[in-house]
């Protein structure tokens, strides 16, 4: 089944915060990383063992296919970003976030499993490296 549209609701919060964009949009947000692919986002939240912050919450980004089906073909996890003393708090705090901040947990993640800093694109690599030609 494919996805309904629903127009966006901007009564319901700040849609350039990772929660308000939830709530406007009535989806997750997606990014494309910065190893071209495309990922969505999800706030997760758990109990996190400590007693000064009980409650953490962090962003898991399902990577998504290149070709064929669209079906989940990865993802990446963040580390708590934060940490509360409840799960509704920790849900609100996280979500504050701008977009700019997630995409830049996103970029960092993919830097991490790759076990490198952020490398050009091929698209963008071939037309800088061009030989002189053009």
């Amino acid at each position: 089944m494919h996805g309904q549209f629903r127009p966006a609701d901007h009564s319901k919060g700040d849609a350039n915060t990772i929660g308000g964009y939830a709530a406007v949009h009535d989806r997750p947000a997606a990014f494309e990383g910065s190893d071209g692919f495309s990922y969505s986002v999800e706030i997760m939240t758990e109990e996190t063992g400590d007693r000064h912050g009980p409650w953490g919450a962090y962003l898991l980004f399902v990577k998504w296919a290149r070709l064929g089906a669209q079906a989940p073909e990865g993802h990446i996890e963040s580390d708590f970003l934060v940490t509360a003393k409840s799960e509704e708090e920790a849900r609100r705090r996280i979500g504050e976030m701008s977009l700019g901040a997630v995409k830049g947990v996103l970029d960092r993640g993919i830097a991490a499993a790759r076990g490198a800093a952020p490398r050009r694109r091929w698209w963008d690599a071939m037309h800088d490296d061009d030989g002189g030609t053009s």
